[in-house]
């Protein structure tokens, strides 16, 4: 298996592939080009680089995954025997989105022979778009999160010294995120400390409101998550809803079950039908109800919380998940009607973008 990623940009280099191998055996290879290429100048080396790795490999059973349809412009050459489409998110409303996302995605959905998506509420918009697709909402590494129900290590610097009640948010800070949600929380509850990471991504950082009690503590790596849980009284998803929230699945929903917070969120279709309805994340709309219910929560008792919690967790797992989605894919017969080597090579070169 190798993920190819995003290409990175250095000066002065010719086209290659960066590879690395994971400690889990799968091989991560990104591009590598130079600076100053135009659109077209990029999707053709990364058309070369990629056509020589399917080469190179001389796989028997050739699978194409893909998690955008942004990838098409330098993989549709290639024969695969099955195609994939894991629809994670409806990318064609986040901010900043090419404006060729939706013909691309129209254009992979003709061409996928599998598709999967994030969650439900995406799967009930795209199901009448495909006769082959399978909702596959967000799963959970559980004995990593649950690192934080006892987690007796040091606690990390930045936030060592950051006085309690706490209440925290892990993840992208972008369009997403309801900014102003979170600084009337802080002005309600002076007293309390909001812990926020995760790296600004396509917002301003001077947008973010700045308090006392609110602290923006930059992206941290996802070893180190754990630690940082284990600190906070309370877990927070202020969720704008939006365009780019409309069919999102978090994945961290099931994280902070894992790792023993109770949680409150904004009204999240999936969250509401998942964890909602089940009493197992409370829900709230403004600042006062937020603040209101977190207070309700550091009070309560757990046992029986948390003992639903672990009924819940126990039918979910990325390797139940992948167990499935790879039962799918190997139900597909192939369908490539050539050697892949031959149709890469003759269509490295070209010029459809």
């Amino acid at each position: 298996m190798v993920f190819v990623e995003e290409p990175h940009y250095r000066e002065g280099v010719e086209p290659f592939l960066e590879r690395y191998t994971t400690p889990e055996g799968v091989v991560v290879a990104a591009p590598v080009l130079p600076w100053g290429l135009d659109s077209l100048q990029v999707t053709r080396a990364q058309r070369r680089l990629v056509s020589a790795l399917v080469d190179e490999l001389a796989a028997e059973r050739l699978v194409s995954f893909y998690y955008t349809p942004m990838a098409l412009p330098f993989t549709r050459h290639l024969a695969a025997d099955v195609v994939v489409y894991d629809n994670m998110d409806e990318l064609s409303a986040f901010l900043g989105a090419p404006r060729r996302t939706i013909a691309l995605e129209r254009e992979l959905l003709r061409r996928a022979d599998v598709v999967f998506t994030g969650g439900m509420s995406l799967y009930e918009a795209k199901k009448h778009r495909h006769a082959n697709i399978h909702p596959f909402p967000s799963s959970i590494d559980k004995a990593h999160f649950g690192q934080a129900r006892g987690h007796a290590g040091e606690e990390p610097a930045d936030q060592k010294g950051i006085p309690g009640p706490r209440l925290g948010f892990f993840g992208v800070i972008d369009e997403r995120m309801d900014v102003d949600l979170v600084g009337r929380m802080a002005d309600l509850r002076p007293d309390w400390h909001f812990v926020m990471i995760g790296p600004v991504v396509k917002i301003d950082p001077a947008s973010l409101p700045r308090r006392r009690n609110l602290h923006w503590l930059g992206g941290k790596s996802y070893a180190e998550l754990p630690a940082y849980l284990a600190g906070w009284d309370v877990g927070l998803m202020p969720f704008a809803i939006n365009e780019a929230t409309r069919f999102i699945s978090p994945t961290k929903t099931p994280e902070f079950l894992a790792a023993g917070k109770p949680v409150v969120s904004t009204p999240i279709v999936d969250v509401v039908r998942s964890y909602g309805r089940q009493n197992l994340v409370t829900v709230a709309s403004t600042a006062e109800e937020f603040v209101a219910r977190a207070e309700a929560l550091m009070t309560a008792p757990r046992a029986e919380w948390l003992a639903a919690v672990d009924r819940c967790l126990a039918a979910h797992s990325w390797d139940r998940t992948w167990t499935e989605m790879d039962g799918l894919i190997r139900a597909h017969p192939p369908t490539a009607l050539r050697s892949r080597t031959a149709r890469s090579r003759e269509a490295a070169d070209a010029v459809r973008v």
